[in-house]
């Protein structure tokens, strides 16, 4: 991907949801495997990895695989009324095989459907227990009349293994900053898609960084077993070496931006969200940990403790169209995919680049005999120059870029190049923290 490229990043990405669409995706499965095949076409270096049913991960297990090849109600005349190749959503997750014939009103033991949000399919899941099930909207059950019902689900549960991507991107240190989202959903928007490929864009753009200060550790994963997976696998090397991080999801639309915290809540990746999403959008949402939902919960668990905090658009539970056929691909847009990656790509540079500088002269130096003093006095030279000026007030070896940043209440990428500049003309120098 060149730079050309990420101008129009928020089409791309746009259009690589469009194509993963259609993928039905769980905890395990075929649709995970082609999902992360198809992310590996634009991240060659990515390694899947399969775990076996019945690994442990703590106090988890890995359950048996589960694919489903058809599904469908028919009615007495043999035409579908529910069917699964028009919405993979149409069919409890980890539904087990059946095919029978039922009464509608036993048929409705076995049919979900939410009254208060009647055109939506709901999305629901059986992951650990064995059931069957099928999800229409309101209005669908509605107009079903009495009769019979042939109910087919043509789907099969048996041991194979839990797939997850994995992607290591060098830098400089071996110090690491973890960015994980997951892959287990099916066909929904902003709580499935716009994770994968926001962070399939900002893995590309990583990549294309020519210096790297810190190493990059990029996770597709199923939610929650897939992360207990991964940290019973690195725990130990994870908890000393990685310095921040973000769960990645609900990043697509363009309603809102929101920051959920770590559970410490004061780590490095908590203080760049709360920057970043300040000078992005000043109206964003702040949440607590006691709104947790998502691999956050993984994480950030005692004994775990990583600093790993949410940058998100409209946040899990907390908007209507969540979990059901209403998070489409005209719920995430364009315009929402390129905000969520941009405030990320600025969290990842507020990380990357957050520096402790000194000032080297004693007193204020002269900045007009180095060209960094406008000959011209205006409003706009004035402020510039203030900046500057406010920027080396605050360089004594004490405060890092994204402090001083917040001191003189400035965005880090603002901040960043009147860094470099001072530090080109060798007024400033880093000191090691």
């Amino acid at each position: 991907m060149n730079e050309d490229d990420f101008v129009n990043i928020g089409e791309i990405m746009h259009g690589l949801a469009t194509r993963l669409w259609p993928i039905n995706r769980s905890l395990t499965g075929n649709g995970v495997r082609e999902t992360l095949n198809i992310l590996k076409e634009t991240l060659p270096d990515l390694v899947i990895h399969e775990v076996e049913s019945g690994t442990k991960a703590f106090d988890w297990i890995v359950p048996n695989e589960w694919n489903i090849h058809s599904a469908w109600i028919t009615d007495e005349n043999g035409d579908k009324v529910i069917d699964f190749e028009k919405n993979n959503l149409h069919v409890v997750g980890y539904s087990e095989p059946v095919d029978l014939w039922l009464s509608l009103e036993e048929l409705k033991k076995y049919l979900y459907s939410i009254p208060e949000n009647p055109s939506a399919i709901p999305y629901i899941t059986s992951y650990y227990s064995r059931r069957w099930g099928f999800c229409l909207s309101h209005n669908q059950l509605m107009r079903l009349n009495p009769g019979l019902y042939h109910v087919v689900i043509n789907s099969e549960i048996k041991l194979g293994s839990l797939t997850y991507g994995e992607l290591l991107i060098q830098g400089e240190l071996e110090k690491e900053v973890l960015l994980s989202t997951y892959i287990c959903h099916p066909s929904m928007g902003n709580n499935e898609l716009s994770g994968p490929v926001v962070l399939n864009a900002l893995a590309q753009w990583i990549s294309s960084l020519l210096d790297r200060k810190y190493t990059y550790r990029i996770v597709f994963l199923p939610e929650t077993i897939g992360s207990l997976v991964y940290l019973s696998r690195h725990l130990d090397y994870l908890k000393c070496n990685v310095i921040a991080g973000y769960n990645i999801t609900c990043v697509g639309d363009d309603k809102a931006y929101s920051y959920l915290p770590s559970r410490n809540g004061k780590t490095l990746s908590d203080i760049v969200a709360k920057h970043v999403l300040k000078h992005t959008d000043p109206e964003f949402k702040i949440y607590t940990w006691l709104d947790r939902g998502s691999d956050e919960r993984q994480y950030c668990a005692p004994g775990v403790d990583l600093p790993i905090a949410t940058i998100s658009r409209s946040l899990y539970f907390k908007y209507p169209e969540y979990h059901t056929s209403l998070d489409d691909l005209k719920f995430i847009t364009p315009k929402g995919l390129e905000g969520g990656f941009i405030a990320l790509k600025r969290a990842i540079g507020c990380i990357e680049n957050n520096y402790m500088p000194i000032l080297k002269t004693i007193g204020e130096p002269q900045l007009g005999r180095r060209g960094l003093y406008p000959t011209l006095s205006t409003k706009d030279t004035i402020d510039e120059v203030r900046v500057m000026m406010d920027f080396m007030s605050y360089c004594d070896g004490t405060n890092n870029l994204i402090e001083i940043s917040n001191l003189i209440n400035q965005p880090h990428w603002i901040v960043l190049p009147i860094f470099s500049k001072l530090l080109e003309h060798n007024l400033i120098e880093i000191i090691d923290e």
